[in-house]
């Protein structure tokens, strides 16, 4: 699939301040893209569309262009310490995402132009926790590398990462374009992750996104630039053949990549939840999808601040994550599972 190019830029007038905010405008404007000038991006407004689900679409490609005003990070468990602010939104269209919820209504895409002040940011987390090593996510609020052939926001970080002694950055993606990536000086620093799963649900559940079979070939060339790499099974979704489909995602995944990458390997596993307000927002945006969402069938699982989602009952949570276990185990000995969730 192609790189993702926005059809309408947004900028806010103090993004203009700072060095990459002046270079994404001059790019937008030499390749003729419709610019216009937001005081904030909570005033992004008229997003091109007849009704909800037009407008929907192209908000999916608008590019907000902004400057984080809160530098304080929020916590990123299990994955992380802290995630570190470098863009939200993403133009995929993943039926289950949880963006679905957190950005209601606003789902264009933001990325932020002051990085040295993320930056400045980050060091005075590391030092707080030194000499523990500090670990920043840099995909909690959007999909990073599905922009950052535009921005190198995620190629800046990954080399200011790879000077520090204590920080360690984690992203995780969908998407293959990753050569940019490959010549970064990450000195092992920064955990390279793909969200990957079986062929049914990406060609189902993940439009927008780049295939099984080309996140397995980024994934490869990852591995041979000598980043450490990693792996979400996420969601994991049980549907008919489900068996079948993940043994061939573990058999291909095992035959693509270099032995040296086996031994540093992680895996996190996500069991396919929502919530009854991202079931409805589903529903809304994506009405033909054929995504199990019955509550009837689930377990309410309680979360923080009192909300709760829904999960597959234990039996079936326990089949799936016993059954991806064995895959792993077999094709995968050295690596490491750090959660099933």
């Amino acid at each position: 699939m192609k790189a993702f190019y926005p059809q309408l830029v947004y900028i806010e007038p103090g993004a203009l301040e700072y060095p990459l905010g002046k270079q994404l405008k001059e790019k937008f404007e030499r390749e003729g893209v419709e610019i216009r000038e937001t005081t904030s991006h909570n005033q992004v407004r008229n997003i091109p569309g007849n009704n909800d689900f037009q407008k929907y679409r192209n908000a999916k490609s608008t590019l907000v262009v902004g400057v984080r005003k809160t530098l304080k990070f929020d916590t990123s468990k299990p994955s992380a310490e802290y995630a570190i602010p470098l863009a939200t939104g993403c133009m995929g269209h993943c039926h289950y995402c949880y963006l679905q919820t957190t950005l209601g209504d606003k789902p264009y895409i933001r990325t932020y132009v002051n990085l040295d002040e993320i930056f400045e940011s980050a060091d005075r987390y590391m030092m707080d926790r030194a000499p523990e090593p500090t670990r920043f996510e840099a995909a909690c609020t959007s999909d990073i590398v599905g922009i950052d052939h535009l921005t190198h926001s995620l190629k800046k970080t990954i080399e200011h990462m790879g000077q520090t002694e204590w920080g360690r950055l984690r992203f995780v993606t969908k998407y293959h374009h990753v050569d940019h990536l490959l010549d970064a000086k990450h000195n092992g620093n920064t955990r390279f992750r793909f969200s990957v799963n079986s062929d049914h649900v990406i060609k189902h559940f993940e439009p927008g996104t780049s295939s099984f079979l080309e996140r397995l070939e980024a994934a490869q060339k990852v591995a041979k630039a000598d980043y450490p790499i990693g792996f979400i099974v996420a969601p994991i979704v049980w549907y008919e053949g489900w068996e079948k489909g993940y043994l061939e995602l573990f058999e291909r995944l095992e035959a693509i990549l270099p032995t040296y990458a086996k031994k540093d390997m992680t895996f996190e596993l996500i069991q396919h939840r929502f919530t009854k307000t991202a079931k409805r927002i589903i529903q809304k945006r994506y009405p033909k999808s054929k995504l199990e969402m019955n509550e009837d069938e689930r377990k309410y699982k309680w979360g923080r601040y009192g909300r709760g989602k829904y999960v597959y009952k234990d039996d079936e949570a326990g089949q799936l994550k016993e059954t991806i276990n064995t895959y792993i185990d077999k094709f995968f000995p050295e690596a490491k599972l750090e959660y099933f969730t």
